[in-house]
């Protein structure tokens, strides 16, 4: 487990030199409801209030301040844990508006680092009541266009978690965390531990990453940099990496997509961009690393985000991945890189299960809603719906090396009672070569 430093301590780990300047304290004005011991009159509430102020030297379990992390001034949330846990009360939720406010006032990006046990016994359903005002900050502070990036350090469970922590628009956690909505002390007895950590988080789709200590500033770093160069010019084409001749036959084309001397996806991402970030999982429960990658990157000087199908079959969390990429790059103001490449969408029994066919309405309507410009190149192979959910219409160009089919010609061939012999001709009839796809007028160009 990683060491539990103090708010400070993880304040000046991150920010650079002096630069964190840490914000007024609101005043609560008296409501009649609080008296001595706090609003439940808790026997004994104000002596361990005064007994955390002395051991760590703060007055709640929140800092709060402006500071800058790589060149990019950010609004800081770094909760004390050795301030009673680093629990949620009134105090807490005023100074968390506070920040939130502040935020949008100077169009800042916001970063909860958290570390709490959840909201505070002694002030009752008053405590539990600030993740309401938690949830409403941070909706707004989504609605000005502004980025939250959560940093989990040990332990961050309960309303914390639920609001701060797993509301954020990026998800990153410290090696070992205990990361999870139950608390150690309130979790069945037979639960599994590791089911509560970071690194499950991340299998779970929950967390985008896990990031060592000495890599945090760094990493955060990329994050509010990317994260935070809103323009409206849509993300230039790729340059096409494999053939430059047009195939001659539908065949021809197949062949050629399906080819593994192909280019893939990482290899068009590596030339494209002189940096980049991923995100990962649905928030949903999934990931699907094998067929969707999904991130932010540096094109020219300019920040694009990117969704890329793999060349295999496209799982739902893949495509719920996506969805979530496009809509928030297109609240920030990021233009869109979507590179098609699938043989279609999964189609076994748990695919099902989870939900493959409403992730992948869900992506289309991501693609149809969105406002920022979204940029598709076809690369390989175009399998059907589950190919185009990812294609953004009168805005996608193909690859000499790539087909796209309502769906593969040996399907069809299948469907209509033909015999093996007549694959080739049938994908001939689909016409589904890059330059019949100009023809049709499903694509602008053939790059």
């Amino acid at each position: 487990m990683t060491e539990r430093l103090a708010a400070r301590q993880v304040v000046a780990l991150l920010t650079d030199g002096s630069t964190f300047t840490e914000l007024p304290h609101p005043e609560r004005e008296s409501d009649g409801r609080s008296g001595p011991d706090g609003p439940l009159a808790w026997q004994g509430y104000d002596a361990s209030r005064a007994r955390a102020a002395e051991r760590t030297g703060e007055e709640e379990s929140v800092v709060c301040g402006t500071g800058t992390v790589e060149g990019t001034r950010a609004v800081l949330i770094a909760f004390e844990f050795g301030f009673l846990g680093g629990s949620l009360g009134q105090r807490t939720g005023d100074r968390l508006q506070a920040a939130y406010a502040h935020a949008r006032a100077r169009r800042l990006p916001v970063v909860p680092l958290v570390a709490t046990g959840g909201s505070r016994m002694q002030e009752g359903m008053l405590a539990l009541t600030q993740l309401q005002r938690v949830a409403r900050q941070s909706a707004l502070t989504r609605e000005a266009g502004l980025p939250q990036i959560a940093v989990l350090r040990d332990p961050t469970t309960g309303g914390g978690w639920a609001t701060l922590g797993a509301g954020a628009d990026v998800v990153l956690a410290l090696p070992g965390a205990q990361v999870g909505f139950a608390g150690s002390r309130v979790r069945p007895p037979d639960a599994d531990p590791a089911a509560y950590r970071a690194e499950a988080q991340v299998a779970a789709g929950a967390v985008d990453a896990v990031v060592r200590p000495g890599e945090l500033r760094r990493e955060l770093g990329r994050w509010l940099r990317l994260l935070t160069a809103p323009t409206a010019e849509a993300a230039p084409l790729p340059r096409p990496l494999g053939g430059t001749d047009v195939p001659a036959t539908g065949w021809d084309a197949v062949r050629r997509a399906r080819s593994p001397r192909r280019p893939r996806a990482e290899r068009y991402l590596d030339a494209y961009f002189t940096d980049r970030v991923t995100i990962s999982g649905d928030r949903c429960g999934g990931t699907d690393p094998d067929g969707m990658l999904c991130g932010f990157g540096e094109h020219d000087g300019r920040t694009v985000a990117f969704a890329a199908q793999t060349g295999t079959a496209t799982r739902p969390a893949g495509y719920r991945t996506a969805a979530r990429l496009i809509r928030l790059a297109d609240r920030l103001g990021i233009p869109v890189l979507t590179l098609v490449d699938t043989p279609g969408a999964a189609n076994d029994a748990e695919a099902e299960r989870q939900g493959v066919g409403a992730a992948i309405a869900d992506l289309f309507g991501a693609v149809a809603s969105a406002h920022t410009p979204i940029t598709t190149l076809l690369i390989g192979e175009g399998g059907s719906g589950g190919a185009l959910a990812l294609a953004a219409p009168g805005s996608t160009w193909a690859t000499p090396d790539s087909y796209f089919s309502v769906i593969a010609p040996e399907l069809a061939a299948a469907i209509l009672k033909r015999g093996p012999r007549e694959v080739e001709a049938t994908a001939d009839q689909l016409r589904i070569r890059p330059q019949d796809l100009v023809e049709l007028g499903v694509v602008r160009g053939v790059v």
